[in-house]
């Protein structure tokens, strides 16, 4: 069984002797045009109502709307125009499309009972729907409804169109929520949905550097759901909010003026709050910007599409005192046939146009003011008081086309277009002139299918039911004549994500904005980086230097970025890293030049010494020193002064490899060599017999350098084998990669100075125990001398090597070994270079044998023995150091010392004459020198 709910729009009457009127359901309707085909049209052409008693409403009845809205009623006017043009053209042939507009005064209430008349059933002399359990084949009063104006009225509209699934497809209402279609699943519009706009706006404050907002909405569905959405994706940009308030949505409301002083408030306590966003109605902008006119407060403003572009808002005089205003709208289409368009209204066939009469009373009214758009944004007569009576009056309509908000015309037409090309589909193979021929479902179907172009664009509805064409970006400038102009600056492409401006000179007016500062705390500069404070948002913090080694390259950081501390530095407060300088003990620094020419000094004194020692090389002094002997030394320390070479310059693994193996060979053979002279000395002058024997054994020149030497090498070559020295990047210092030698092996390293330090030990034994034997021969005391230098220093060479660091390690070791170097060279040559050429009468056989004669006399006579036997022996001791020193210095030893024997085979008797034997010896040698 089917019920029918009736549609009673009631009469009422107007007390306290106004006006008594009685209206009735067909007056309700704004304008409407006949048609095979009808669709509704909902538009906010009045701002808001009034009651007809004083207070809150006391019976249900519809009220007044006060108000006018240009902007809602150009919006109805366009609906006029795309039907008419819908109608003339042969997009529908054969059919034509009628229309029912209604004003629903940006009311729910009211626009809900126009909803109601879309339900009502369709071709019924009364007005009322039909309850059923299944609308599938109900046939309602209109197809499809264009609608409404915001989203809250929007919302309810079309929770009640569901029950028919009537498409209605809103041409400005943004809210993100009406998406959703398992709420709203006969909702369509022909612009995006909030959350574009909000990211886009979000997207523009952060690229403008503002950090710290205030947002305005108003207390509706649209107004809250746009703070919600926009606070969302603020904190995805990083942009913090200060305050957020709530308006009043209408202006019947008793409380509007409380709040908005209120706000006025907190936005003069919010210093920091440059920017604000405002989600509002034009009449709510107007009333905030009247007060705050007066309180003389200017920010910048960031406009929502349903202001942006507001003829009535911009109309406030001495604008240029609120501030600057960056508004968001739709994109727009080409106009022109519309204000062509309008230059018609008030001619025969709208005579029967109620929101054209109220329009042409206004104008009549307002006739006497010069400027028609501020009389009409003034005007507060309600619309029930309106004298209706204009019929062919001509209206003034040359003010029009500067108020016309282009993104919301274009948006009215695309949502007619999207019907008609809907109802073409559908009516390729239906008789659609019989209202029959499809249900308000199937329509919706269509609608979601319909694909157009519109001026070269591709139309179509995607799966949420939004039609994406992007947002237009405005800026208010006023002229230097007082003139505001709203100008298009910029597109907003919602797949790229970024602003496309119109020209350069538009880009760089927009860009100017940047030196607005509207920040919570200063700006954190390069090479600072932010500290959250105590306060809960995350912009509002302090400003601390990066420490070293960190930077920040940019703007309000939130941390300091760390150098890649092998190859880069910083220091504190820096905004960008340096690359580390690569640094190493090199050949022209200072230290470095002077070891050099230091080590080619003892090289050149190496080279006049063996030229010295080379052509005295038969001369008493140089066979005593060892003759051959003293230029394997010399050349040994030649060696050892050119290893020094391998410690400057840039190190490699071959220079860090060969220096220490070049410098600990060389060195080994040059203290195994003066080991062999201290042995030789020892040998010669020695009067023990036990120790003679000893020394006889041991000394074999030619083993024992190869030994010495060798122990050295294979040291060396298990060191190059198993843990090389090579080359690493001292990081220690910070602004600097220092160049070095690793040793690789440290106890490889000690091992071998080590061992030198062995030999050099027992080279200081012996030449210590023969350090008072013959002056002009003897080199023991020089050599004693030699090797305490060398201990000397390298025992402090190891603190030193140990605790220094950097590129002067290298010259540490230099410079020991320079010591070294010139110690043996001093102490073991120079004194004989300097009896070469100084005294000459020294360097002769005679002298040698005058100091060894009274040598050997001097040794001997402290030993108790009888004269015969003191006498025999030291003949005997002269001829065998005489015949040392005058015979090659080398193999001296071995061939002339073969008398020393034990004792008891040496002498026949401690105080005996000495043998035949001896005797003739000891003549024979006399006699030969």
């Amino acid at each position: 069984m089917a019920f029918v709910a009736c549609l009673l729009i009631p009469c009422f009457v107007v007390a306290s002797g106004v006006v008594q009127s009685c209206r009735t359901p067909d007056d309700f309707i704004g304008v409407s045009s006949p048609g095979d085909i009808v669709i509704g049209g909902l538009f906010a052409v009045h701002g808001k109502m009034v009651s007809s008693g004083p207070g809150t409403p006391q019976r249900p009845e519809i009220p007044y709307c006060a108000g006018f809205e240009l902007q809602g009623f150009l919006q109805s006017m366009c609906m006029i125009y795309a039907v008419e043009s819908i109608n003339n053209s042969t997009l529908l042939q054969g059919i034509k499309l009628g229309f029912e507009i209604y004003d629903t005064c940006a009311e729910v209430t009211v626009a809900l009972a126009a909803a109601m008349r879309f339900l009502s059933k369709f071709n019924t002399s009364e007005n009322f729907v039909e309850f059923r359990c299944n609308y599938t084949d109900y046939i309602p009063r209109v197809k499809a409804v264009v609608g409404g104006s915001y989203s809250e009225e929007t919302m309810a509209i079309s929770r009640l169109l569901n029950l028919d699934l009537i498409p209605l497809v809103s041409h400005s209402a943004s809210a993100e929520i009406l998406s959703n279609k398992i709420r709203f699943p006969s909702f369509l519009r022909t612009i995006p949905n909030d959350s574009f706009q909000t990211k886009a706006m979000a997207q523009l404050i952060h690229g403008f550097g503002w950090n710290w907002i205030g947002i305005l909405a108003t207390d509706d569905d649209y107004g809250r759901l746009a703070l919600e959405s926009f606070g969302n994706q603020a904190m995805a940009f990083n942009v913090c909010i200060a305050f957020r308030e709530i308006l009043p949505s209408h202006l019947s409301d008793s409380t509007i003026n409380t709040k908005i002083n209120q706000v006025l408030k907190i936005i003069v306590r919010e210093s920091r709050v440059n920017v604000i966003v405002a989600f509002l109605k034009p009449y709510l902008v107007i009333k905030l910007f009247e007060k705050a006119l007066v309180r003389k407060i200017q920010r910048t403003w960031i406009a929502s599409d349903s202001w942006s572009a507001s003829s009535r808002v911009s109309s406030i005089l001495n604008f240029n005192k609120i501030g600057n205003v960056i508004g968001f709208t739709f994109k727009n289409g080409n106009a022109s046939a519309f204000l062509n368009f309008l230059t018609n209204l008030g001619k025969k066939q709208f005579r029967n146009s109620k929101l054209l009469k109220q329009y042409a009373a206004i104008l009549r009214d307002c006739s006497e003011d010069i400027d028609l758009n501020q009389c009409i944004a003034n005007y507060s007569k309600e619309s029930w008081m309106y004298n209706t009576s204009t019929d062919n009056q001509t209206l003034r309509t040359d003010f029009l086309g500067d108020i016309v908000q282009p993104g919301f015309v274009h948006s009215t037409y695309l949502a007619v277009s999207a019907i008609a090309y809907a109802i073409r589909n559908l009516c390729k193979d239906r008789n659609c002139k019989d209202p029959n021929a499809f249900a308000p479902w199937e329509l919706l179907q269509a609608l979601k299918k319909v694909t157009f172009i519109d001026e070269g664009r591709r139309i179509k509805f995607n799966s949420t039911g939004d039609i994406n064409i992007g947002y237009n970006v405005l800026v208010w400038k006023q002229t230097q004549n007082g003139v505001l102009n709203i100008t298009t600056v910029a597109e907003y492409n919602l797949q790229s994500e970024e602003f496309l401006f119109v020209d350069e000179k538009e880009e760089e007016y927009f860009y100017d904005f940047q030196e607005i500062q509207s920040k919570c705390s200063d700006e954190c500069q390069p090479g600072q980086m932010k500290k959250t404070s105590t306060s809960p948002h995350t912009c509002c913090y302090d400003c601390v230097i990066c420490p070293e080694n960190h930077y920040t390259n940019e703007t309000d950081m939130g941390y300091c970025l760390l150098c890649d501390n092998i190859t880069h530095w910083s220091p504190a407060n820096s905004s960008e890293c340096y690359r580390k300088a690569v640094d190493y003990f090199d050949w022209d620094d200072g230290l470095a030049i002077v070891l050099v020419i230091l080590s080619g000094i003892g090289i050149f004194f190496i080279l006049i010494t063996c030229i010295i020692f080379t052509k005295h090389l038969n001369t008493p002094v140089v066979k005593a020193s060892g003759g051959l002997l003293c230029h394997i030394i010399l050349l040994s320390l030649f060696f050892s002064f050119l290893s020094t070479g391998f410690f400057i310059g840039k190190p490699e693994d071959f220079k860090c490899k060969t220096r220490q193996m070049m410098f600990g060979i060389s060195f080994t053979i040059c203290v195994s060599c003066i080991l062999l002279k201290s042995l030789k000395i020892l040998l010669a002058f020695s009067f023990d017999p036990q120790l003679q024997d000893f020394l006889k054994c041991l000394y074999k020149p030619f083993t024992m350098v190869f030994t010495c030497t060798g122990i050295q090498v294979i040291i060396c070559a298990f060191w190059l084998v198993f843990r090389a020295p090579y080359v690493v990047e001292n990081l220690t210092i910070s602004k600097m990669i220092i160049l070095e030698c690793e040793e690789g092996s440290i106890i490889a390293f000690g091992v071998m100075l080590g061992y030198i330090a062995i030999l050099a030990f027992v080279c200081f034994i012996f030449a210590f125990k023969g350090r008072k034997l013959p002056e002009n021969y003897n080199e023991a005391k020089f050599i004693t001398f030699g090797m305490l230098i060398y201990f000397i220093v390298w025992i402090t060479f190891i603190p030193v090597y140990v605790t220094t660091f950097g590129k002067f390690l290298p010259a540490v070791e230099v410079i020991v070994i320079l010591i070294s170097n010139y110690g043996i060279l001093v102490c073991t040559f120079f004194p004989k270079c300097y009896v070469i050429l100084y005294k000459q009468e020294s360097n002769t056989k005679s002298a040698f044998l005058k100091m060894i004669y009274n040598y050997s006399s001097k040794s001997v006579s402290s030993h108790t023995i009888s004269q015969m036997s003191m006498e025999s022996r030291i003949t005997e001791h002269r001829s065998s150091i005489t015949d040392c020193c005058c015979r090659s210095s080398i193999n001296c030893v071995s061939d002339s010392y073969f008398y020393f024997q034990k004792p008891e085979q040496r002498f026949t008797s401690v105080q005996g004459p000495l043998s035949s034997s001896a005797q003739l010896l000891q003549r024979k040698r006399t006699s030969s020198i």
